[in-house]
């Protein structure tokens, strides 16, 4: 165990929270606004001297030419432009020459103006812009402090940052409300708001007092905004059978994505589907550091940056088996399943369930990644197949409109008694010649 204190990652990533948890919205399932109660009386504001600071310590400690800064919330914007400016000439001042500087923004999108936008657009910012599908969708749950709707605002941030031309991706937390409409929030973000690049996040929100990873090991204790396994499964099912007939390679869904990489036999390359995790973590605005930013919490500070260099709190052994711990404790049940090269268990925080054996640590949405990997197996075996022969994994589109044309000939030529050409090992009057 001595070993893992001197071990350093060459690079690693760290979500800033200028502003802590402060946020101009009140959206019900946020995990984070509960984070406020660590810091009572603080102005919640990060120091110049902070960020300067920290900017020094992030650039030196990475081993790479491309470091990315990424800022959250709360609402990252209630900071002012001034700071992140401020942020940028920080950046600039501590950059090597042979170094490449981005800068990531999650939003809400209601602050935004044409100020910022040009500020974005002119210093290269990634926006990702939290919106949960159409108005009736995205409303149920993200609302300001006086509980109006916040959807007009954030349509009109995104017409802002699409006239600037800022780059942006789409986040869609998936929860109770949206979660059965998966073609209609697909649609909406596909065609009306025009984004290439999605994330789906299911709410799995622990049901306690503490905000913190904490409760009984039982489904019942999360709360009624929370997604279940085979709700999320299904969600992405109906997602992805869409996709794979019409859009890969024009829109690019990032669970879909890790999916291909995994089946590729490339590494997941997002923490919660990797082996190990532990090169993902979080910092407060006022130099706490702590292991991950689903785990802000007392218990996983590893630390000040004012006090204690950052890739020493990164490198520590408490941080290393934090991140060792994801495998270390994974289930057998887990162990021995057929879809773990991909899942390799799902984010620790979600992991409250006991396995059919009575083992701890089985994945809450367990049944929707099995059924979801599973589903999309075929598929993928074949997009992973273009690509090692050097060809656009959109070919795939082709080919499952080819078969599509074969499959509408053979039922129109079925016998009512024949087996239905579809496979289903049903007599065709009782399957597609219903």
């Amino acid at each position: 165990m001595s070993e893992m204190t001197t071990i350093a990652p060459s690079a690693f990533h760290v979500m800033l929270k200028p502003r802590g948890a402060i946020c101009n919205l009140d959206c019900a399932y946020c995990y984070y606004l509960a984070k406020e109660l660590l810091y009572p009386g603080s102005r919640f504001r990060m120091a110049r001297d902070l960020l300067e600071e920290y900017t020094r310590q992030y650039i030196e400690a990475q081993g790479v030419p491309e470091v990315t800064f990424a800022w959250h919330g709360g609402e990252p914007t209630l900071m002012g432009l001034d700071f992140f400016r401020l942020a940028v000439e920080f950046q600039q001042k501590y950059s090597r020459p042979d170094m490449r500087i981005a800068n990531t923004l999650q939003t809400n999108g209601t602050t935004l103006n044409d100020e910022w936008c040009q500020f974005f657009h002119e210093n290269g910012f990634l926006l990702g812009l939290s919106l949960d599908g159409p108005r009736e969708l995205h409303d149920a749950y993200r609302v300001d402090k006086g509980g109006k709707p916040s959807f007009d605002r954030v349509m009109a941030g995104l017409a802002l940052l699409k006239e600037h031309h800022v780059e942006f991706n789409i986040l869609t937390t998936l929860h109770a409300v949206n979660v059965g409409h998966p073609l209609e929030v697909y649609h909406f973000l596909r065609d009306e708001v025009g984004t290439q690049f999605i994330q789906f996040i299911p709410i799995v929100e622990r049901n306690n007092d503490t905000g913190f990873q904490e409760g009984e090991r039982e489904s019942e204790r999360v709360s009624e905004r929370s997604v279940s396994g085979r709700q999320y499964g299904d969600f992405l099912i109906a997602v992805f059978d869409e996709w794979v007939r019409h859009d890969v390679g024009r829109v690019y869904i990032q669970i879909f994505d890790v999916a291909l990489a995994a089946w590729v036999g490339a590494r997941p390359g997002l923490c919660i589907f990797e082996k190990t995790c532990g090169n993902a973590l979080a910092m407060e605005h006022n130099g706490d550091v702590y292991s991950c930013d689903h785990f802000v919490e007392p218990r996983y500070k590893l630390g000040n940056i004012r006090q204690l260099p950052l890739l020493k709190m990164v490198s520590s052994q408490q941080q290393q088996q934090f991140g060792q711990d994801k495998y270390q404790t994974l289930p057998r049940y887990c162990r021995e399943c057929a879809v773990r090269f991909v899942c390799n268990g799902g984010c620790p925080k979600d992991r409250i369930l006991l396995t059919p054996d009575g083992e701890p640590g089985l994945n809450y949405l367990c049944d929707g990644y099995k059924a979801f990997f599973t589903h999309i197996d075929s598929p993928m075996r074949r997009m992973a197949e273009e690509l090692r022969a050097g060809r656009a994994p959109s070919n795939i589109m082709y080919y499952l409109a080819q078969e599509e044309l074969e499959l509408q000939h053979r039922l129109a030529h079925a016998g009512r008694n024949d087996l239905c050409p579809c496979g289903s090992n049903r007599k065709f009057k009782k399957c597609h010649g219903r």
